[in-house]
């Protein structure tokens, strides 16, 4: 079986280089129930990358299945939508470079100094999304 790649359109490429987005991941859970967490995440290509820990229910739940959806919706427009449906990989982050850089993006901060409970996360994770179909109007 062949698996096609989607692309980003060239709105949803800029919106997403031009903004701290703070888009809704959806995994699936044990039960078969959609799992969503709000995340920081960056561009890279036409992937979408953000940071976990080994622990949470999320880094499980791709484990176990590796389909997730990313829904980003302006705060401003959201009717200006996109849903990015895909598959992810994960790869190990024990320097936590990812989120550092997400949190100097996000907060200016570095990610120990925005959350300083984070000196007990377990191991982190990179998790890249990569899109197999992209719908909306971003």
């Amino acid at each position: 079986m062949t698996t096609t790649t989607a692309v980003l359109s060239d709105e949803l490429k800029k919106y997403l280089d031009e903004n701290n987005v703070f888009a809704t991941a959806a995994t699936i859970g044990p039960d078969g129930h959609p799992h969503l967490t709000v995340i920081w995440l960056e561009r890279d290509g036409d992937e979408l990358v953000y940071s976990t820990t080994v622990t949470r229910q999320q880094a499980k739940n791709i484990a176990r299945d590796p389909r997730v959806t990313v829904m980003i919706a302006p705060p401003d427009n959201p009717y200006a939508y996109a849903e990015i449906r895909g598959t992810v990989t994960i790869t190990p982050d024990p320097e936590k470079t990812l989120p550092n850089k997400l949190s100097l993006k996000y907060t200016g901060k570095p990610y120990l100094e925005f959350n300083p409970a984070s000196v007990d996360d377990s191991d982190r994770i990179i998790v890249r999304v990569t899109p197999r179909k992209v719908t909306g109007r971003l």
